[in-house]
Formats: structure tokens, C-alpha cells, sequence
């Protein structure tokens, strides 16, 4: 069987900038409070208009076109969403429809923060098994649509965009085997709850001790599998979750001086799946992950569920 690998990155976030300051006038918070316990200076925020397969489309049709691809070379569209308020069409029909692909294979998935290297790893079985010879993948997220303005512990976290990527059949692979799993006796620590209006909740303490001193060794599995050790890493990306939570996973990583780590929480946030594809993409436009290097890409959350790969960087 072939291998797959990265071709091309697109990303699109909401015009709108959600600050601190801006924060302080709607709930009982204060900068130096989110700053300490989040690491989280600004979030983009979505208008009332503005849809995940707006985001995931706009994402999607710059990976596209960075790609050199027409739409008919795709034969698969998986968009990776907890957020999407659609159920059919897919979120990843009505992206192949605006992108005029013809008939590809369309899909959501939803493993919460995990969902975009979970889709990421399944276009990549795809494609070894001869499916299809390029994918889209992306991860769009509405958060917005799901935060309790009212808690002052989630509202702080929560943004809006979306990150993707395509894929396509090489000789030699640039992604390597996944490793995916889940803690389901734990899935309630992070949740959405209330079948009418979804609301995002989670249990941070708990989801933070779980990342820090669990995930580490299951990203550094993620290493093993592609033949390569943690200090051979040029970068890491990691879920955007919470820049405390990225600081102490990547400390345990063992890294090298020069790796560069992911850390687009910052300025925008969780963004749940797209958050990996989003800061991932900022990062090969600012030059900071030349193309043809190895970065480690580890997403957890809900369910909880984690998955990573090590890919090469188009």
C-alpha cells in the first residue's frame, strides 16, 4: 500500500476579537486572572451569520488551491466538528458542494478536541488502502454557539475557526501511524450538556492532571511508531486547550532546544478540532516549520479521547 502525506494548509478565523478587557465587562474576570490560569490574551468570535461550513469552506478553500489541485482530485471530504448545528447534509457535503468537488466521499466526525488528527488518520488509512488518491480534512469549530456566558471558569476559554489540510498518496509517507484511543469511564469530565442547547462543561482540574501526567507518554508512542525519537521533533502541536496544560505536556516530552512548540491558544483559544490544523498552518506561513520536517501532532479531549501522529510538514 502507498503511503499519504500533507500537500497543502488552509486556515480561517472570525474578523471579530474577543479580548480580556472585553471579557471583564460581561463576567465577574480580570486579565491577570485568565492569563494565569489559561495563558489566553484574545479568542475570535463568530457572528450570528457565520456558520462552521462558512469556516470550514473558507479554511478548505485555501488548502485547496495552495494544493495545485483541481476539485475533481478529491475523492474524500472529512470535516472534524463537535460545534456544527447541522446534521444532514454533512458539514463536509455542503463543503464539496461550495468547492464544486463532484463526487467525493463526505463525512463529520465528531471526537471533540481529538477530531481533526482522528480524521486526519482515517483519510490516511484511505489512501493506503487504495480509496482514494487525496483528501480534505478539516477541523471547524463554532464553540461560540456552545459557551455559557454566565461561568466565568469556560467562557474564557472558548473560540471560533477552522484549520485544513490535504492529503494525498506519496512513495515515501509523511504520516505516520496513529496512535488513537480513549478513557470512555472518564468521558463526562469534558461534555456538552442539555439536548436542546448545548452547553460546553468540563471538569478542569481533572482534565488537567489527566493531559499532564498521562498524555505524555502516549504522544511520545505516537514518536516510537514513526521511527523516530522526541528530540528528532522540529515541532510539536498539540491541542490548544489551555497554554498551561501545552507547557507541561511538552516539557515532558524531552525536546530538543531548537523544537518549536504550537502555542496559537494565546490569540484564539479552543478551538476544539481546529485548533491543531489552525495553529499548524499559522505556523508553515510564518516560516517557523520549513517544509520537510517531522512535527508531532497530539490532540485530546471529550470522551476522553486523545489521538496524534507524527507528520511532515508540506
Amino acid at each position: 500500500m502507498s503511503g499519504s502525506r500533507l500537500v497543502a494548509l488552509g486556515h480561517h478565523q472570525p474578523e471579530r476579537v474577543l479580548t480580556n478587557a472585553d471579557l471583564e465587562q460581561m463576567v465577574d474576570t480580570d486579565d491577570a486572572w485568565i492569563l494565569q490560569r489559561t495563558g489566553i490574551s484574545t479568542r475570535r468570535i463568530a457572528s450570528e451569520t457565520e456558520s462552521v461550513a462558512d469556516m470550514a469552506s473558507e479554511a478548505g478553500a485555501k488548502a485547496l488551491a495552495a494544493s495545485g489541485l483541481a476539485p475533481s482530485d478529491i475523492g474524500q471530504v472529512i470535516v472534524a466538528t463537535c460545534s456544527a448545528k447541522d446534521r444532514s447534509p454533512s458539514i463536509a457535503a455542503q463543503v464539496a458542494a461550495r468547492l464544486s468537488i463532484p463526487s467525493p466521499v463526505c463525512f463529520d466526525l465528531n471526537n471533540a478536541c481529538a477530531g481533526f488528527c482522528t480524521a486526519l488518520a482515517t483519510a490516511d488509512h484511505t489512501i493506503r488502502a487504495g480509496a482514494a488518491r487525496h483528501a480534505l480534512v478539516i477541523g471547524a469549530e463554532k464553540m461560540s454557539d456552545l459557551v455559557d456566558w454566565t461561568d466565568r471558569s469556560s467562557c474564557i476559554l472558548l473560540g471560533d475557526g477552522a484549520g485544513a489540510a490535504v492529503i494525498s498518496t506519496a512513495d515515501t509517507p509523511g504520516i505516520g501511524p496513529v496512535t488513537w484511543g480513549s478513557d470512555p469511564s472518564r468521558g463526562n469530565a469534558v461534555r456538552l450538556v442539555d439536548e436542546w442547547q448545548p452547553r460546553f462543561a468540563q471538569e478542569g482540574q481533572a482534565v488537567f492532571r489527566w493531559a499532564t501526567s498521562e498524555l505524555p507518554a502516549i504522544a511520545t508512542q505516537a514518536c516510537e511508531r514513526a521511527g523516530i525519537a522526541t528530540t528528532d521533533l522540529a515541532g510539536v502541536v498539540t491541542h490548544q486547550a489551555n497554554l498551561r496544560i501545552i507547557e507541561a505536556m511538552t516539557r515532558k516530552l524531552k525536546l530538543s532546544d531548537t523544537a518549536v512548540i504550537g502555542r496559537d491558544v494565546v490569540v484564539s483559544g479552543n478551538t476544539s478540532a481546529a485548533s491543531v490544523p489552525l495553529a499548524l498552518s499559522k505556523m508553515v506561513e510564518r516560516g517557523e516549520l520549513p517544509s520537510g520536517q517531522p512535527v508531532l501532532l497530539f490532540a485530546f479531549g471529550g470522551g476522553l479521547s486523545w489521538a496524534g501522529q507524527v507528520i511532515t510538514t508540506p
